[in-house]
């Protein structure tokens, strides 16, 4: 009997987490990164996504593991009620994420659409990109079809056609500007895979072996993120904007924007709906997965209509700031404690530790250093747990 049959393949798992990464925010994003210039902005796209991709992977390998999705595994860690507190912050990064989506897929149809047929109805076009995205997470969460992985490789043969676009468009490229340093290149390139680290375990423990789990979401997302995020810094750099439908659609290639829009939207968003649904199974077993698929579908598209895209950036730091030091103390519980605290209420030196995480990251982001706000709140809320529960398990000893 073969006990792979029904899990996730290698190629699915990287099929899977590249199309997560081919998205319109990831290459907004990558050209935020335009004022380095593009070596330097190039080092710090591949070493930002090493690090954050690192830590999205191994808190895949938890999940293979214990074969529980993220945040029912995080339970090893936080106890019961701490995954909790970490499954509502999810649930509301998951709801603003596929609100982002469907408002970049809808702006980027505008344009499209207008061209091509005179039609640009921003809510119109936020409520189809909606209901693209349920009917997709309804009949394609496992993430594992043949549909999917078809898509997947169509999106990869658009986005090479869109960066070749790119960089044969004739234009000189754009001296680098001040105003950026390394040091927020780097996070903002950490803080794209740490944003799917509690959802990676949903799919992960369905991997054939723990193998090809870590190297199928590794691969398939640092190379598929890296991929969009020197799309848009080379856009940037080349042509004076970051839009990728612009690029394509001034080349008369129309219909391939439109494909990309469509494809990278529905094969990243239906991942926020479907873990968005997993949390709240978290919280509440006994609820309809197909009824939660739903609900969110329609509270993302009504957030779509009203959530304010300037505070974009904002956005992402707020992640940042919560799931590195929280996911810091799963780590170091599971591989190096090795302990498990899923039967406790809540892992209180766990919990203070990743609280001054939180604070840390925003002290370091206020000085502006080289590495990063990530790191330097990891290594406080590392240092921070292993005192706290060596004195939590003396004072309880």
């Amino acid at each position: 009997m073969n006990n792979n049959v029904g899990k996730i393949s290698f190629f699915s798992m990287f099929a899977l987490w590249f199309g997560a990464a081919v998205s319109l925010a990831e290459i907004m994003t990558g050209s935020l990164l335009a004022p380095l210039g593009l070596a330097k902005g190039l080092t710090a796209i591949i070493a930002g996504h090493l690090i954050g991709t690192l830590i999205l992977a191994l808190v895949g390998v938890i999940g293979f593991r214990e074969k529980k999705p993220s945040l029912l595994a995080s339970r090893i860690s936080l106890g019961r009620q701490g995954s909790y507190l970490v499954s509502v912050f999810n649930i509301i990064q998951l709801v603003g994420w596929t609100a982002i989506m469907l408002i970049q897929c809808a702006r980027s149809l505008q344009s499209i659409t207008g061209r091509m047929w005179g039609f640009d109805n921003f809510i119109i076009l936020v409520i189809v990109t909606g209901l693209l995205v349920g009917i997709w997470t309804l009949y394609m969460h496992k993430g594992v079809s043949i549909v999917n992985n078809i898509a997947v490789i169509l999106l990869l043969g658009l986005t090479i056609l869109l960066m070749k676009a790119v960089l044969s468009g004739g234009g000189a490229m754009i001296p680098a500007e001040s105003g950026m340093s390394f040091g927020v290149a780097l996070e903002l390139s950490i803080i794209m895979p740490l944003s799917w680290v509690p959802l990676i375990s949903d799919y992960t423990m369905n991997a054939q072996n723990e193998r090809r789990s870590f190297w199928g979401s590794f691969l398939g997302y640092f190379l598929g993120s890296s991929f969009m995020y020197a799309t848009g810094l080379l856009a940037a750099l080349y042509t004076g904007t970051s839009d990728p439908v612009g690029i394509l659609a001034g080349m008369n290639l129309g219909l391939a924007a439109l494909l990309i829009v469509i494809l990278s939207t529905v094969t990243t968003t239906f991942l926020d709906v479907f873990s968005a649904v997993m949390s709240t199974l978290n919280l509440n077993g006994a609820l309809s997965r197909r009824t939660l698929i739903i609900l969110f579908t329609i509270l993302g598209t009504v957030l779509a209509l009203v959530f304010p895209m300037e505070e974009y950036e904002s956005f992402l730091y707020m992640i940042g700031s919560v799931f590195a030091p929280v996911f810091t103390v799963v780590l170091i519980d599971y591989f190096y404690l090795g302990a498990d605290r899923s039967r406790e209420r809540v892992n209180l030196p766990g919990l203070l530790a990743a609280a001054l995480g939180v604070v840390a990251y925003y002290i370091a982001g206020g000085y502006d250093l080289p590495v990063g706000s990530t790191l330097p709140a990891m290594l406080l809320t590392t240092a921070a747990y292993l005192i706290l529960t060596k004195f939590y398990a003396k004072k309880n000893g």
